[in-house]
C-alpha cells in the first residue's frame, strides 16, 4: 500500500539544524511530524494532499526564539505574527526574571514585570494556570516557558529592595517546585533590576538549587552587563554550578560606551567555564538594546531613544538628549519626569555584536517587547536579519551556522525534544525561505514591518504561513520540560541541596 502524506515539500535545500552541509532532496510530512526525508522518485508513489516545488529554496526546522516576553502576548494576541513571519515556531518565555506565572499581584506589576501587560494580564497564580491557558488560546507557535525570579519575589516579599528571608526562600522553592513538576524549563532571572538587583547570591543558589531535583536549567539576565561584567558572568556559573544546572546568558553583549571592545575578554570567560560545566548564551543581532528607561542607564554617551511614556505619551519615538533641550534640563531629571517608560539604548559597538553572535556558544534570540507601542525592530527583524544580512550579505557565518544558532542548537541547551533537526519521527516544525531575498524591514524608526522571503511555516505539521500571509491554522501547544539536561550533558544530581 502506498504511503499516504499531507505534504510533499519537493527538491528542497534542506538545512537539517546540526550545522551539516545542506543536501537537496524532498521532505514528507503525515500526522503533524516528519515521515521521510528521500530523493525524489522514492516518494513517487505515495498519495499526497499537499505539494510544494522548493527548488532553489531552503527547507529548515522551524526557527527557536529562545529568549522572548511574549508570555501574555501569546493568549491575547495569538496569531502572533511578529514571531510566525520570521519563521518561527516555538517561543521560550519567561526570560529575564519576570514570567506571567505564578504570579499574584498585589497592585500594579513592578518595574520590568510591566513590560509583559498590565495588572489585568497577570492572571496566572500558578504555572498549572498558565500551561492551561496556551492551550485553550491554542496560538500560532509553540510556547514553552521558564519562571521568573521576581515574579517569585513579589509573590513572596513586602518589598523587592532587600534579600529575601529564609522563609520567602522557602516559599519562593516551593512555587518553583510546583512549576517544574508542572513543565516549567527552569529558572530565569534578571539581577541587573532593581526589583532583583537586591537578591543576594546565595539567595539566587538556594532558589536555583530545586533545579537539580527536576533537570532543568538556569537562565540569567546578567546583574551587570557593563563594567562588572566577567563578575557577573562568573556569579552565574557559581549559581549554576551549585544548581547542578545548565547555564544561559541572556542577550549577552558588551553594554556602554566604556565596555565597547571587551568581548574577546566576555567570550573568554564563558570559554573556561565552558570547559567544566554546560554554558551557552544568546544574543539578538543588533548594537541597540530596549527595556524599560533606567535612570542608571542615561548617559550622554550614546543615543537613547523613548518608545513609551505613561506620563508623556506624546515623547515617544524621540531622542531623550532632544526631549531634554527641549525641556531645559538635564537627561537624568528629564528621565526621570518620562518615568515609568521604555527606551531603546543605542549602546553597543558592531565590532562586539558581530563577535558574540558568531561565536559557537551563541544561539539567536529576539528579545522583542510586544507590548511596546514602539518596539525595537528585533521584535520583527531579528532571525531574518541573522539570514540575510550577517550571513548572506556580510558573509559573517555560513547559513548552516546561522540556522544551527536558531534550531538544533537552542532545542538541545534548552531540552525541546523532537523539535530543533530535520529527522524522520520528529516534529514537522518547518520554514521554508529564499536564501536570496531573505531580509528584515522592520527598522528603528518604523519597526512593525514583516521580512521579505519567508514563504512557509508548518507548526506541528500544519501551514501556518504562508506567501507572506498567516493562515487560519493555528496549532501551535505548549511544550512541557521532558528532557533531564543533567542527562544530557553528563551532570550528575546530588543529594540534597536543603540549606
Amino acid at each position: 500500500m502506498a504511503p499516504h502524506y499531507d505534504w510533499l515539500i519537493r527538491h528542497a535545500t534542506l538545512h537539517d539544524g546540526s550545522g551539516a552541509a545542506p543536501v537537496i532532496a524532498t521532505l514528507a510530512v503525515a500526522d503533524g511530524h516528519i515521515a521521510a526525508i528521500a530523493r525524489d522518485d522514492e516518494l513517487d508513489a505515495a498519495t499526497v494532499v499537499h505539494e510544494i516545488d522548493a527548488t532553489g529554496l531552503v527547507l529548515a526546522p522551524g526557527f527557536i526564539d529562545v529568549h522572548t516576553h511574549d508570555d501574555t502576548n501569546v493568549i491575547r494576541q495569538p496569531e502572533m505574527l511578529p514571531k510566525l513571519s520570521q519563521g518561527i515556531t516555538t517561543v521560550i518565555v519567561g526570560n529575564c526574571g519576570i514570567s506571567a506565572s505564578p504570579v499574584r499581584l498585589k497592585g500594579e506589576p513592578p518595574d520590568p514585570m510591566n513590560l509583559l501587560g498590565n495588572a489585568g494580564h497577570f492572571i496566572y497564580p500558578r504555572f498549572a494556570d498558565y500551561r492551561a491557558a496556551v492551550d485553550a488560546a491554542q496560538p500560532a507557535v509553540n510556547v514553552a516557558a521558564l519562571v521568573g525570579h521576581t515574579a517569585l519575589r513579589q509573590n513572596q516579599m513586602d518589598r523587592l529592595d532587600r534579600v529575601a528571608t529564609a522563609s520567602e526562600i522557602a516559599a519562593m522553592r516551593a512555587e518553583l517546585a510546583d512549576a517544574l513538576e508542572h513543565g516549567a524549563l527552569g529558572l530565569s532571572t534578571g539581577l541587573a533590576y532593581a526589583s532583583a538587583i537586591g537578591a543576594s547570591t546565595e539567595e539566587v543558589k538556594q532558589l536555583a538549587a530545586e533545579l537539580d531535583a527536576h533537570g532543568a536549567l538556569y537562565t540569567t539576565h546578567l546583574r551587570t552587563e557593563f563594567d562588572g561584567i566577567v563578575d557577573a558572568i562568573t556569579e552565574a556559573i557559581d549559581i549554576g554550578t551549585h544548581a547542578r544546572a545548565p547555564v544561559i546568558v541572556s542577550h549577552l553583549k558588551c553594554a556602554g560606551a566604556g565596555n565597547w571592545g571587551r568581548s574577546t575578554e566576555v567570550l573568554g570567560t564563558l570559554d573556561a567555564a565552558a570547559a567544566h560545566h554546560p554554558v551557552g548564551c544568546d544574543c539578538y543581532p543588533y548594537a541597540a538594546s530596549s527595556s524599560t528607561l533606567d535612570l542608571k542607564q542615561v548617559t550622554a554617551d550614546f543615543a537613547i531613544t523613548i518608545t513609551w511614556s505613561t506620563p508623556h505619551p506624546e515623547m515617544a519615538g524621540r531622542d531623550l538628549a532632544d526631549i531634554a533641550a527641549d525641556w531645559g534640563m538635564p537627561l537624568p531629571e528629564t528621565a526621570a519626569r518620562l518615568q515609568p517608560a521604555g527606551a531603546v539604548y543605542h549602546g553597543m559597538d558592531e565590532t562586539d555584536v558581530r563577535r558574540i553572535l558568531a561565536h559557537p556558544l551563541t544561539m539567536v534570540g529576539s528579545d522583542g517587547l510586544p507590548n511596546d507601542p514602539l518596539p525595537h525592530p528585533r521584535l520583527w527583524g531579528a532571525f531574518p536579519r541573522v539570514l540575510g544580512h550577517y550571513s548572506r550579505d556580510a558573509g559573517l557565518l555560513p547559513l548552516a551556522t546561522a540556522i544551527h544558532k536558531m534550531t538544533g542548537l537552542s532545542a538541545r541547551r534548552f531540552g525541546l525534544a523532537g523539535r530543533g533537526l530535520l529527522r524522520v519521527g520528529h516534529w514537522a516544525d518547518l520554514t521554508l525561505f529564499d536564501p536570496a531575498t531573505v531580509r528584515d524591514n522592520a527598522s528603528f524608526t518604523a519597526p512593525v514591518a514583516a521580512a521579505s522571503g519567508i514563504l512557509g511555516v508548518w507548526v506541528n505539521g500544519a501551514l501556518a504561513y504562508h506567501q507572506g500571509k498567516p493562515t487560519d491554522t493555528r496549532s501551535g501547544r505548549f511544550l512541557p520540560r521532558e528532557t533531564d539536561l543533567r542527562a544530557t550533558f553528563n551532570l550528575q544530581p546530588q543529594e540534597d541541596h536543603h540549606e
